[in-house]
């Protein structure tokens, strides 16, 4: 496809014309906070990936404007797209509005067609992968979005005051800012680390990654690599590596079969976008536990993807049982055998595990779990859905007993919120509606804590509507004459 730069250009000039016209972003209206002499955040986004840029467009919209998102990855770089994604397309519809926050130049399709004509978005299937970053970095450029990167958050304190300290490690350099509110952007790992099932532990790490690190497929040339998973992330790293030119991949299955229907996209409607927050807990953890145990599919593409290699290699009914390291290999045992491989790639997804993140140390005793809150009916447990963050309904954490009330002057819009708030934080297609929701709930807060200002603010108002001279008292008209 040939890309047309002169239309792109037209596109951004509508879209300056459309947030015109919606008078956005709104003016700025949150009270300037000064602390030793130099401005407190309104907001601090931790993480400028999809979630991050859709979270700083969504407050700037509304008119809390000292906002600034901070991501340790390089400009460009910000999320899984080109680094540790692997999938040849999105498995997003193609026409989904995403980030765009109600406007249609903002959209991946205006962007799309702006470029390449409207019969090539036709004839697309899905949105190449690389693309969609493509996108997101116009996203950010296009509306001005305040990003640092190169900034990794190593801690996050509650001062007494209820303002948030961050300490950053910028490029090596330490610093620290105070913001009024946080949100934690930090997408499908937001509150733990990569998921390692128990025989992992003891192997070396020159053996395997999770497939959501970087890994050198080139370096898998003529290897015998193991994939261990049934997901979309097992297929895409199966044929990475295959297309790479491994002599072998094997992929391991616990289940007995692969997961084939995705409850979760047969039951999507603005129905469930708005109203699954409204469900009391039980419904909330049926809807999740029944989405677990079922699993989500790999999309068929994506299989196809692997198995047009002979040397792709399916074992059903296969959890690992043991890992031994000999002579330069790993020999994997399951049910049915044993196998010998020189690379194992865990696509096993993620676990809320505050422990894994140090940066939250100071804060995690605060924050209340569903654990805390719910009690599943008997044969309905799950440690993992469990030990996710019980949000309120602004995606505010919500304090345990004796916990601070600043904790929930923090806010997830991360992965870890599907289970209080629906899937709106684990994909593309309503994002935009959880940052509105997300930006409306800050700015509340906001108002609210600075409800003594905006009080004598409005008591203080005195600008003229009328200057007297506009009519003519009929009674002193009459005296006069």
């Amino acid at each position: 496809m040939t890309a047309y730069t002169a239309p792109l250009r037209e596109l951004e000039e509508r879209l300056r014309q459309d947030l015109g016209w919606l008078n956005l972003p709104a003016k700025p209206w949150v009270p300037a906070r000064v602390e030793r002499g130099e401005r407190v955040l309104d907001v601090a986004v931790i993480g400028a990936g999809m979630l991050g840029l859709v979270t700083t467009a969504a407050l700037r919209n509304i008119g809390v404007d000292a906002v600034r998102a901070f991501d340790r990855a390089p400009a460009g770089q910000e999320g899984p797209w080109i680094t540790s994604a692997r999938m040849e397309t999105l498995r997003t519809r193609k026409d989904a509005a995403g980030p765009a926050l109600g406007v249609p130049s903002l959209t991946f399709r205006a962007w799309f067609e702006a470029q390449y004509g409207a019969q090539a978005f036709t004839e697309m299937s899905l949105i190449p992968r690389p693309m969609w970053m493509e996108y997101l970095v116009w996203y950010r450029q296009v509306l001005g979005l305040p990003v640092q990167n190169d900034t990794a958050i190593t801690a996050v304190t509650l001062r007494d005051d209820g303002l948030i300290a961050l300490s950053l490690d910028r490029a090596g350099r330490p610093g620290t800012l105070l913001a009024r509110r946080a949100v934690l952007a930090t997408g499908i790992d937001g509150l733990g680390t990569p998921g390692l099932p128990e025989v992992a532990k003891g192997l070396r790490a020159r053996y395997y990654a999770h497939s959501s690190e970087r890994i050198d497929m080139v370096a898998l040339k003529g290897k015998r690599v193991a994939v261990v998973g049934a997901g979309a992330s097992a297929m895409d790293n199966a044929a990475a590596a295959l297309e790479a030119g491994a002599a072998r991949v094997d992929i391991f299955i616990r289940r007995a079969d692969i997961p084939r229907v995705d409850k979760f996209s047969g039951v999507g409607s603005r129905g469930m976008t708005y109203g699954y927050l409204g469900l009391p807990d039980a419904a909330k953890w049926a809807y999740m536990v029944e989405g677990e145990r079922a699993q989500i599919p790999p999309p068929r593409h994506s299989v196809l993807r692997v198995t047009r290699h002979a040397n792709a290699h399916f074992h059903l009914a296969s959890p690992i049982e043991k890992l031994e390291e000999h002579g330069g290999m790993v020999e994997i045992t399951t049910p049915k055998g044993k196998y010998a491989t020189d690379f194992i790639i865990f696509a096993t997804g993620f676990a809320v595990d505050f422990a894994g993140r140090p940066e939250f140390a100071t804060i995690a005793p605060f924050i209340r779990r569903w654990a805390d809150a719910y009690r599943p009916p008997a044969g309905e447990e799950h440690p993992g859905l469990a030990a996710m963050p019980y949000l309120g309904p602004g995606f505010q954490f919500l304090p345990r007993d004796n916990a601070p009330p600043a904790i929930s002057n923090i806010f997830c819009f991360a992965y870890p919120a599907v289970l209080t708030h629906g899937k709106i934080t684990s994909g593309i297609p309503s994002i935009g509606e959880g940052a509105t929701r997300l930006a409306q709930a800050i700015a509340r807060s906001l108002f609210v804590e600075d409800r003594a200002v905006h009080l004598q603010a409005f008591r203080d108002f005195a600008v003229p509507e009328l200057l007297g001279d506009e009519w003519i008292d009929a009674d002193e008209e009459v005296l006069s004459a």
